[in-house]
């Protein structure tokens, strides 16, 4: 099975808060379409190949951890406004859930 995806830039996107290791963009249009560049993770041991934001993320967690996915960092508060874990993906990619708080 191949997945397309098809993104759709604004001329330019709204830059958010940069910290370093982390930058994401935002729409200009629809503030809650964004897009992030990650060099590391600051608190992680390895880093995300993708994020994902959840409404509820602690009710997320407990469905991957329930039905026995490998938890690669655990269900934490991180300093900048997100409730985060992160879980391997049957093909191994680890997947940054999180929720802003």
């Amino acid at each position: 099975m191949q997945l397309e995806i098809t993104v759709l830039v604004e001329t330019p996107p709204r830059l958010q808060t940069n910290h370093g290791w982390i930058t994401p963009f935002a729409s200009a249009f629809t503030p809650a379409a964004q897009i992030s560049v990650m060099t590391s993770d600051k608190t992680a041991p390895v880093t995300p190949d993708m994020s994902v934001e959840v409404d509820d993320v602690d009710a997320a967690y407990a469905v991957m951890r329930d039905s026995g996915a490998e938890i690669v960092h655990p269900l934490q508060d991180e300093e900048w406004g997100v409730r985060r874990f992160f879980v391997r993906d049957p093909s191994g990619r680890v997947v940054n859930v999180l929720g802003h708080r």
